[in-house]
């Protein structure tokens, strides 16, 4: 029978692939992750990626960084209440390396947000695209078919940005673990298309897990770290909270039906004295700390069975919690799934941002294998490989590494580069 993991190891400080070093005065290793992160060019880049709504036209509708903003402040309530709630346990340190991970989560998502992440899968699994993975391991051939922002992230986080092939940011293992949804690679990404790490990352996965205790399940995968299923109510309690007030600002959902979903969410009345947007707001925070004291409270009485291993555990936590909190999240969710996600603007532009990734896709993997198989290339070829400047293959290099060169590059273009290099690159201009 396998040990059940343990707070000491799973708060784990040691950087990955760095010596160790010196604690800094008034800053903890955790501390010093959220800063690599906030500072960095992927993390900036979060402004123009969509959240819900592509190419907004409304300043107060959230973009991928707003949201990752806020996703890290209730990964942060979220630590301390139930560090509070542990003994033994830093409340500090549980609140700075979820703040830090939830800062970070949605770090690797492609333009147009899971449309985007979807278009890459499709265009991968193509027929007609199948001549370009030729050569490619199946691992390897499914790392891009199942192309995955989490997978995208650990890879920025662990192994491109800062000290490229070295660690990366070399974050602490114990952030790294929180942020990992689906510690596993791409051959158990089942039917969701769902995994953490790519096969250039897979001894960084392995080395994060060593380092704090995660054992494996039945199915040979790693077992999430306890933290990562706070990281992960942080990130539900957000986008079901606020993606209805999203809809609102723009005129998708009436004042009034949300105003009663959040109502529902935090149990409180609004001020009809305040104007329609200071009252959902005021709803807003309601809600967000009651859900924030039902995940802390259902964390806390199933501590046990987390530190098991997600072999015992296999529910998120908002469907722990009582049902006067569980059941208004749900029903806000599936209000969102109805009335939302099915804007016809929302799937329009996103349908548009399948074709634009497909034909940045097919002008650079073709180029790509191109440039890596021959020492004399077209001039076109030269073209496009200057795009990437210092990132562009080189004769002779390896395919699978220089592909995943191409969906870093596509991948980490913000919807608005992305749409003008796709209208440039087809003779359209800058309109």
């Amino acid at each position: 029978m396998t040990p059940p993991m343990n707070w000491k190891q799973l708060l784990d400080e040691q950087r990955l692939l760095a010596p160790r070093t010196e604690p800094q005065a008034g800053r903890s290793g955790f501390h010093r992750d959220y800063d690599r992160i906030a500072f960095s060019h992927p993390f900036r880049r979060l402004s123009d990626k969509t959240q819900v709504h592509p190419l907004s036209r409304n300043d107060h509708v959230h973009s991928r960084l707003t949201h990752s903003l806020e996703v890290s402040i209730v990964g942060r309530s979220l630590g301390m209440a139930v560090g509070e709630k542990l003994e033994g346990i830093d409340p500090t340190d549980l609140s700075q390396i979820l703040q830090a991970a939830c800062l970070a989560h949605d770090i690797g998502n492609p333009p147009f947000g899971h449309a985007g992440e979807d278009a890459i899968q499709q265009w991968f699994s193509a027929e007609q695209n199948a001549h370009l993975l030729e050569g490619l391991s199946d691992r390897e051939q499914l790392d891009f078919r199942c192309f995955e922002g989490n997978a995208q992230g650990f890879r920025l986080l662990t192994n491109v940005e800062h000290n490229p092939g070295q660690g990366g940011m070399r974050l602490t293992h114990a952030t790294l673990a929180a942020l990992m949804k689906y510690p596993w690679t791409s051959p158990h990404a089942g039917e969701k298309k769902k995994f953490g790490a790519f096969q250039a990352e897979r001894h960084l996965l392995e080395a994060v897990a060593t380092a704090t205790g995660l054992p494996t399940d039945e199915d040979g995968r790693y077992c999430r770290h306890p933290l990562a299923f706070l990281a992960e109510a942080a990130d539900d309690i957000c986008y079901r909270i606020i993606d209805l007030e999203d809809a609102a600002e723009i005129g998708l959902l009436s004042f009034a039906l949300v105003r009663d979903a959040l109502e529902a969410i935090g149990g409180e009345k609004a001020n009809p004295q305040l104007s329609e947007r200071n009252q959902l707001s005021f709803l807003r925070a309601r809600a967000i700390a009651k859900a924030v004291h039902a995940v802390a409270d259902a964390f806390a009485a199933n501590e046990k069975k987390l530190l098991a291993g997600n072999t015992h555990f296999k529910s998120g936590l908002i469907g722990l919690c009582p049902e006067a909190v569980s059941g208004p999240l749900d029903a806000a969710v599936n209000l969102a799934r109805k009335r939302v996600y099915t804007d016809h603007r929302k799937m329009e532009l996103q349908l548009g941002g399948y074709r634009l990734i497909g034909d940045l896709l097919g002008l650079f993997c073709a180029a790509t294998r191109e440039r890596i198989e021959n020492k004399a290339v077209s001039y076109r070829c030269e073209q496009v490989m200057a795009l990437m400047k210092f990132e562009a293959p080189q004769y002779g290099d390896a395919l699978y590494p220089s592909l995943l060169k191409v969906t870093d590059y596509i991948s980490g273009m913000t919807d608005q580069y992305a749409s003008r290099m796709a209208r440039r690159l087809n003779g359209m201009g800058e309109t």
